[in-house]
């Protein structure tokens, strides 16, 4: 099992078009094979601010949601540009 965090920081005017970029991105990634969750959070003290709390089964479905149309339309040419910060970490359970 992989788990992702990634940590998203957008422009304050940019908040609102980030959240439905993102709610896209989950309800499309909730629907793969192989992913086990899907969450994004937005936070209530910086709405600009937002964290997405990923948990694939295996390497294979990671590289599966990379290679999807969604994630190249909705991170790589979505959120990504958008975003002013991310920071991310991958992990594996313990």
């Amino acid at each position: 099992m992989l788990i992702q965090s990634v940590k998203f920081t957008f422009a304050p005017e940019d908040g609102d078009r980030a959240e439905a970029i993102l709610r896209e991105l989950r309800e499309a990634s909730r629907k793969e094979e192989g992913v086990m969750a899907f969450e994004v959070a937005r936070s209530r003290e910086k709405p600009n601010v937002f964290v997405l709390w990923e948990k694939y089964r295996d390497e294979a479905a990671l590289d599966f949601h990379k290679a999807t149309e969604q994630y190249n339309r909705l991170v790589l040419n979505g959120v990504r540009p958008l975003a002013r910060e991310r920071t991310g970490e991958m992990a594996v359970p313990i």
